[in-house]
């Protein structure tokens, strides 16, 4: 053949030999590159570079704010206040370059109701009611912005595939795609994912492996603080966290968010009431002070209940079992109510200290000294052990104002000011806690 079947030109074929890949005799032939390979050190980092979104919160978990061409996926249940935060997102950037939001499940008017409420109108964020892929990126051509707001990856269908919008098939295509076009362009992309009932990413398990970036956004509906996670980053941490407040005016970045898990935050001592302890918990790479709260209550029941708020279900039993027998304190046959302040949710094993002296101060029915902080875990053997970043911990409970410290023995304390008491079991706590 002497004509391209394509162009039509004449002469413009090349024969090339095929390069054998082995396995099965199949082959494959070698073509151009599209880019030249270049040295490591030569390739610019101007088009790597982080740049902040205006929501500081955000820009902590994302590792510095968002790269050009990347994608991120943002994931939580319904009513969480995914469109919110990415709405307020979407203004931010509006202030500096053109920005796209795309809702296929709502219409522009309730998406313009939202942003009036939330004062997220601007002359650069422009919006867009689609559900086809083929249809947003006409948009794209059309205004060229630098960000790209998805609402949400489950809405959206091609006509490239079969299959329903939301189905295996369809969300992998539309995310390929979308993927293709914020590398070829150097678009920001961000995605709203939906999630299932055991509270996993809607849809396949490579959607995650498709994007850069895997945020997770959690909240109680009962509370107004939310938390952004990340799962995934390719540009910074993978276990940061960001924590909002949802107000009726919006959604705020809580930069000092402990106040929220004290029940005696910018109270006066004599407020401190028996049954409740301090501890410093690690949420990612983020110290956060948390209130643990008990209450013992009645004798000589026969089935006494155990109830747990936002603790580890299965190790507060384990506690109080070791309070009793190993801290000598009688309470197979009360009922014992554990909480944290402020909806916070803590699995972490080193609150096991303050979650077993609120049950001895609320046994005794003597309040622990409100400038006091404890840190620890505890073993069956009501030992008490070493855990990491102890240095940070105690560095956030100083600059909220508290004086005093117990942490395990051996522990690696920097110069935090505070008064640390060192120890190694419970009993010797609780003995001199008396």
């Amino acid at each position: 053949m002497g004509r391209c079947p394509g162009c039509q030109a004449w002469g413009s074929l090349e024969q090339v030999e095929p390069v054998r890949t082995g396995g099965g005799g199949r082959t494959v032939v070698a073509g151009a590159p599209s880019t030249p390979a270049r040295r490591i050190a030569e390739v610019e980092l101007d088009s790597a570079r982080a740049r902040p979104t205006g929501v500081d919160e955000l820009d902590r978990v994302l590792g510095g704010g968002l790269v050009p061409g990347a994608v991120v996926l943002l994931a939580g249940e319904p009513g969480v206040g995914k469109s919110t935060l990415l709405l307020e997102v979407a203004a931010q950037a509006a202030a500096r370059s053109r920005v796209l939001y795309v809702s296929g499940e709502e219409s522009a008017g309730q998406v313009r109701l939202r942003a009036e409420r939330t004062g997220g109108v601007h002359d650069e964020l422009y919006l867009a009611a689609e559900s086809d892929l083929e249809s947003v990126l006409g948009h794209v051509d059309a205004l060229r912005p630098s960000l790209l707001v998805v609402d949400s990856i489950q809405t959206m269908s091609t006509a490239s595939v079969d299959g329903s919008p939301g189905g295996v098939t369809q969300t992998r295509a539309v995310t390929v795609g979308l993927t293709a076009l914020a590398k070829e362009r150097g678009l920001a992309v961000l995605l709203v994912g939906h999630v299932t009932k055991d509270g996993g990413i809607a849809g396949p398990r490579v959607l995650e492996h498709l994007v850069d970036v895997v945020l997770h956004f959690e909240g109680d509906k009962h509370s107004a603080l939310r938390m952004v996670r990340g799962v995934k980053n390719r540009f910074g941490p993978a276990d940061e966290v960001g924590c909002f407040e949802l107000r009726d005016s919006g959604i705020v970045g809580l930069a000092d968010p402990s106040g929220l898990f004290l029940g005696r935050f910018g109270q006066g001592a004599d407020t401190v009431q028996p049954g409740t302890a301090v501890t410093v918990v690690m949420d990612g790479r983020r110290p956060l002070l948390a209130e643990v709260q008990a209450l013992v209550a009645g004798a000589n029941i026969p089935s006494p209940r155990r109830a747990v708020t936002g603790l580890d279900s299965s190790r507060v039993p384990m506690l109080l079992a070791v309070v009793e027998r190993r801290g000598g304190l009688k309470l197979h046959d009360a009922e014992v109510y554990t909480a944290t302040v402020g909806g916070m949710r803590i699995t972490e094993p080193a609150a096991d200290l303050a979650i077993a002296l609120a049950v001895v101060s609320a046994k005794r029915d003597a309040a622990l000294p409100a400038d006091l902080v404890v840190l620890g875990e505890l073993g069956l053997a009501g030992e008490l052990r070493r855990v990491h970043g102890v240095d940070r911990r105690l560095a956030e409970a100083a600059r909220l104002g508290f004086t005093r410290a117990i942490v395990p023995t051996g522990a690696e304390v920097g110069r935090t000011g505070m008064q640390i008491t060192e120890a190694s079991s419970l009993r010797e706590i609780m003995a001199r806690i008396r």
